[in-house]
């Protein structure tokens, strides 16, 4: 089955084994709400680290009962994180959420060397949105993590984020390289590195997707920009990927979106040796529920 929006996403878990979130840092009640929303459901189990008796304040606070046996009580955020990456180790959680901490503090925990969650690969942020004016769920990445990324970084995220939406049932996602123009400018990198990703996919060393690029928000988005503009492209108004050119545009770009834009984004981080539920501290209780459905269908 295609998953084309969130509602369909639902159905996908419903067909799939229940799994176990583990959350780093649960004292906040948008995440807590997300968690509980999804076990009453039936959809996955938990494990949360953190303040143990926030946690059951917050809990009860939404009229909601937490299983004290499910807690498990640190002392500080990066020992929360700590024992959210161990769980995933000891194989007592399938994937994980952050809560009220900050992203580098459980990014440091999963990408230790020694203790941490890394597979070799690189890792990256993805956000997923679905918006009232676009026909489909859509990526944006990466907003999030890799702030600079050359051009062998961004056909890493390109392929991580590819992989992801195979799983959607999309085989042949269309990623549009994203840049301030759709014309190559030898002033601007990013138009150079849109261009060459494009004849990488042309050539098979970027697999199972159609890449385009440089191209525009604009165009990408509409097919109405595309045609005003002559732009001949398969992916023009049919974007599943939009790869950022660094991690600012990106970042603004998500952020007007579920800020002005009437967008339901979730989060996620790929290419650990598990998913990681990641949204912005602001985010609402329905995109941290989404993230944690968007995680749940990626573990097998």
């Amino acid at each position: 089955m295609t998953v084309r929006n969130f509602k369909e996403l639902e159905e996908r878990i419903n067909s799939k084994k229940k799994h176990t979130v583990v959350v780093a840092s649960a004292h906040e009640k948008s995440t807590l709400e997300a968690v509980i929303r999804a076990n009453e459901e039936g959809r996955m189990d938990y494990l949360l680290t953190g303040d143990g008796k926030k946690i059951l304040e917050i809990a009860d606070d939404l009229g909601k009962k937490i299983n004290s046996d499910n807690i498990i009580n640190t002392s500080s955020d990066e020992d929360s994180a700590k024992k959210a990456v161990e769980a995933i180790r000891n194989g007592e959680a399938d994937f994980l959420q952050k809560g009220l901490l900050h992203t580098a503090t459980i990014l440091k925990s999963v990408v230790n060397k020694e203790t941490g969650l890394g597979t070799g690969k690189l890792i990256n942020h993805v956000s997923i949105f679905q918006m009232p004016n676009y026909h489909k769920i859509f990526a944006i990445t990466d907003g999030g993590m890799v702030i600079d990324p050359d051009l062998i970084k961004k056909k890493g995220i390109i392929e991580n984020t590819v992989e992801l939406f195979h799983k959607f049932g999309v085989e042949d996602p269309k990623v549009a390289c994203m840049c301030a123009l759709e014309e190559v400018n030898p002033k601007m990198q990013e138009t150079l590195d849109a261009r060459e990703l494009r004849e990488m996919n042309r050539r098979g060393e970027i697999k199972g997707c159609t890449v385009e690029g440089p191209i525009s928000f604009d165009i990408a988005m509409t097919r109405h920009a595309a045609s005003v503009k002559k732009f001949d492209s398969t992916v023009a108004g049919d974007t599943d990927i939009i790869l950022a050119p660094g991690i600012a545009a990106g970042n603004m770009t998500i952020k007007s979106l579920y800020t002005l834009g009437n967008a339901i984004m979730a989060g996620v981080v790929i290419g650990a040796k598990c998913p990681i539920a990641l949204t912005s501290r602001d985010s609402i209780p329905e995109g941290r529920y989404y993230s944690l459905l968007l995680c749940s269908s990626m573990v097998d």
